[in-house]
């Protein structure tokens, strides 16, 4: 297993794990590069103590905001959206109606409180399972790396 060199990591996944940071300080658990659906892959989902369900999409620069087609699909698979960016990045340029982070790589602050759209509870469901299985898959290839899904790689 190779370490991963701190120049190795890229400045979304920097924000990444501040938010992650800032969640677990609030009481949430959260992955990232999470799947909801075909086609979908979230920056960081969190799992609030009450059940709430959070996505949080962490934009490094202008280019990585305006290359970002998809985000209006992961509205539906949470109850808060919110945008994660650096203290440089121009906030005028996100949609209004979203939540904002403002992160580091070790902590972040909520600047505007995303609204609050409920998932519907079929839905929630499907997403905590997910979610659930999401984080297994994960802990399993970190305790056993040479595991794959159905054998042992060579």
């Amino acid at each position: 297993m190779s370490n991963l060199l701190a120049t190795d990591i890229k400045p979304g996944q920097l924000l990444a794990r501040g938010v992650a940071r800032f969640l677990h300080g609030h009481g949430f658990v959260s992955v990232e590069e999470f799947v909801p659906a075909r086609g979908l892959r979230v920056d960081v989902i969190g799992l609030g103590p009450k059940g709430e369900i959070w996505v949080v999409e962490c934009k490094s620069s202008r280019a990585d905001f305006q290359s970002d087609f998809k985000w209006q699909g992961y509205l539906e698979w949470c109850d808060r959206y919110f945008w994660a960016v650096d203290q440089d990045f121009p906030t005028d340029l996100l949609p209004g109606g979203t939540g904002l982070i403002i992160a580091d790589s070790y902590d972040a602050e909520i600047i505007r409180m995303a609204p609050e759209d409920k998932v519907a509870p079929a839905r929630r469901k499907v997403i905590v399972q997910k979610f659930a299985t999401h984080a297994a898959r994960r802990l399993h290839a970190l305790r056993d790396p040479g595991f794959v899904t159905g054998g042992f790689t060579s």
